[in-house]
């Protein structure tokens, strides 16, 4: 782990093409912080610091220019710290000492300790690349071994510092409601950019990743950064005049600083660093890889499912659920999903939550005798809820009043006609954890969809200690469920949910079996949203549905054909009506569900490249198998159809990526050669009813 002997304090972590190698310099100031030295493939330390600095800082202190790796504002007092520590004076500026280190034998693993004489607090910086994967995992504990308490002014988990000498180029995604995962980017050539949330959930407006790249290199070297954190975020990226740009990761605390009291620890949210010598595209490749093994035994291939969501909405009963499951298993559909309606109070969203009784009125004959009757077709059983929320007209609400946040004296922000259960309460997460394992275990049930439709808007409770971190406290009973949940029900597939994609995270990730990234089906929204769902997800969390939905903000008509190929790019579901589709439809359906289930497992475990995007002239991605010998293609006309057929055009060149330039590919019946396909590309004819392609080449 170390290079040298212990007093050079140098220690290089190796991933499966990459390294990390940091060090605790001996000047300035021996001791005082841990600063990166190197980060990019096997061999980049060998030679003097792309990151290091030590020229003059007039008016700024050397702290402020050095790659540190988790810095005070004793240490960045200028230029923006990681962590702020205020003590009950008032009083600021916690100064680190070197105190220790700890390294295993494989080059995976590094602890680092500093601690503060002044206040006592301790601080353990840990490192890990999982085996197999690029990706570096950065957490910090926090001690307080003082004799009084403090408080956390700001929490971050870690700065990641980036060599950008002609200039920053930013990757991000923005969105909102419907309109998520927007991919963006921004030059930045000196200055900061922020993205955040204050929600207590990741939100709608920004996911928490950012890619950093050098302007001269736009599909070279790129490095990027994501939080596994399920509440308020804040990435927050800032380039100096140097050339170096470092990126803070970390919590966001809006309602303010956070208590250590005497003898208290707090560990802070785990923050991952990956890296590719090829661009985004390649990023996307490291950030697949990491999150299959997050996912680890369970991932399987992901049941093909129907919602009755866009179906029904919430006039749910026995006999318009049994009438859309008959057709959904005819059609070749694996899992049956009740969405929202099924329980007693609820013919709309004025009420009903918190009541997680079926109805016995929508299930006259018994609900378990309606979920046999769904079985009994092939079918798994799935079911949708929302624990973490409560109708102001339901019966949990009139007996449990002060389990919502909530202000006293004020009145509470209603959003969906709903308020926000304090998960951080122990008797509230009992309740929710009680009401999901109940209905897990009393019913048959194979197939979860939790969601959350509203983030917080009050502060809630304060505590007889102190303000209480009640992100926090919410965020850590959630996972402690999932968890529990994960335990007692593995066979169970849990669907995260939040009004669509405002709940993706590398948390939700490691404990969710597959994400809805957003309730807009219509295709040609979807396939933006999708697209950029995919640089920072793999395919298996990407859960997609044919619907009849034209799209919210681009209502261009497009095929079954461009529906079906658009909701294969992961986790294939079906939400359209339908009892109303023809007998050609349905036809057409289920042999488009038959070529899914053929490609699936290599959708789920393939090497993924994204080939140009929504708003250019070609779209597609491919997935390769992890043999190289089996390549699937799926493409997808963005622009205006020739209806006619009259304008004169040549195919449209996909280029794929990856192959082996002297082996031949057969597709159909005809053949190419790797080169060809890589330099060249696939052609692709699109007409009036050709707006879509599915095509798999087998290497021969």
């Amino acid at each position: 782990m170390s290079r040298g002997d212990q007093t050079r304090r140098v220690w290089t972590l190796r991933g499966a093409s990459t390294e990390y190698t940091v060090a605790v310099p001996e000047v300035p100031e021996h001791g005082r912080w841990l600063e990166l030295v190197a980060w990019g493939p096997h061999g980049v330390s060998d030679g003097p610091s792309p990151v290091g600095y030590d020229g003059p800082t007039p008016f700024l202190t050397a702290g402020d220019a050095a790659p540190i790796e988790y810095a005070t504002d004793a240490n960045r007092p200028f230029t923006g710290p990681d962590l702020v520590v205020e003590t009950a004076t008032g009083d600021r500026r916690v100064s680190w000492r070197w105190s220790h280190t700890e390294a295993d034998a494989d080059q995976r693993q590094l602890t680092v300790g500093f601690a503060d004489p002044v206040t006592g607090l301790r601080a353990v910086i840990r490192y890990e690349i999982p085996a197999g994967t690029d990706v570096v995992r950065r957490w910090v504990e926090l001690t307080n071994d003082g004799p009084a308490p403090l408080r956390l002014v700001r929490a971050g988990s870690a700065g990641f510092c980036v060599p950008t000498p002609h200039g920053a180029r930013l990757s991000y995604q923005w969105g909102q409601w419907a309109q998520e995962f927007q991919l963006d980017h921004v030059d930045l050539g000196h200055g900061g950019f922020t993205i955040g949330s204050a929600q207590g959930v990741p939100g709608h407006l920004y996911v928490p990743w950012l890619a950093v790249r050098d302007n001269a290199e736009p599909d070279g070297p790129t490095w990027g950064m994501a939080l596994a954190w399920t509440g308020s975020w804040e990435i927050t990226a800032d380039r100096d005049t140097g050339g170096l740009t470092r990126v803070r990761v970390g919590r966001n605390l809006p309602d303010g600083p956070l208590d250590l009291p005497a003898g208290a620890s707090l560990t802070l949210p785990v923050a991952a660093g990956a890296y590719s010598p090829d661009g985004l595209d390649g990023l996307a490749r490291v950030w697949h890889t990491y999150q299959r093994q997050l996912a680890g035994e369970r991932l399987s291939p992901r049941p093909v499912l129907y919602n009755s969501w866009e179906a029904t909405y919430f006039a749910v009963d026995a006999d318009n659920q049994l009438a859309l499951a008959r057709i959904a298993a005819d059609l070749g559909v694996e899992t049956f999903v009740v969405d929202d309606g099924w329980f007693v109070g609820r013919p709309d969203d004025h009420g009903g939550l918190g009541d997680w009784t079926p109805d016995p009125a929508k299930f006259p004959a018994g609900f378990d005798n309606f979920v046999k009757e769904v079985r009994a077709l092939g079918l798994n059983f799935g079911l949708w809820v929302e624990p973490e929320c409560v109708s102001p007209r339901s019966k949990l609400y009139a007996e449990h009043p002060d389990w919502v946040y909530a202000i006293d004296g004020r009145p509470i922000t209603p959003v969906r006609n709903q308020y926000l259960l304090d998960l951080g309460r122990p008797e509230v997460a009992e309740f929710v954890h009680s009401t999901v394992d109940g209905l897990l275990r009393r019913h048959d049930i194979g197939y979860l969809k939790w969601d959350f439709n509203r983030p917080r808007t009050e502060p809630g409770r304060g505590g007889a200690g102190g303000r209480v971190d009640l992100d926090g406290a919410h965020v850590a009973n959630l996972h402690r469920i999932y968890r529990d949940l994960r335990r007692d029900h593995p066979h169970v597939v849990i669907e995260a949910c939040a009004g669509g994609g405002a709940r993706t995270d590398l948390a939700m990730a490691a404990l969710s079996d597959v994400f809805w990234p957003s309730d807009n089906t219509g295709p040609l929204d979807r396939l933006a949203i999708q697209y950029g769902f995919l640089h920072a997800n793999a395919p298996h969390l990407l859960s997609s549905w044919v619907t009849d939905s034209p799209g919210l903000f681009d209502p261009r008509p497009r095929s079954l054909a461009f529906r079906f190929v658009l909701a294969m790019a992961g986790v294939l579901g079906i939400g359209a009506d339908i009892r109303h589709w023809s007998p050609e439809q349905r036809t057409e359906a289920a042999a488009w569900i038959a070529r899914y289930k053929e490609i699936r497992e290599i959708v789920m475990h393939g090497t993924v490249h994204l080939i140009g995007g929504p708003d250019q002239s070609r779209c597609a991605v491919q997935y390769t198998s992890p043999d190289g010998g089996t390549v699937v293609v799926l493409a997808w006309h963005t622009g205006r159809l020739d209806g006619a057929g009259l304008l004169p055009s040549r195919p449209v060149r996909l280029p794929l990526r990856g192959l082996d330039p002297a082996a031949r590919y057969r597709h159909d019946e005809r053949h190419y050669s790797g080169s060809h396909l890589q330099s060249v590309g696939l052609p692709v004819h699109w007409t009036a009813t050709h707006d879509a392609e599915l095509a798999v080449l087998q290497r021969v």
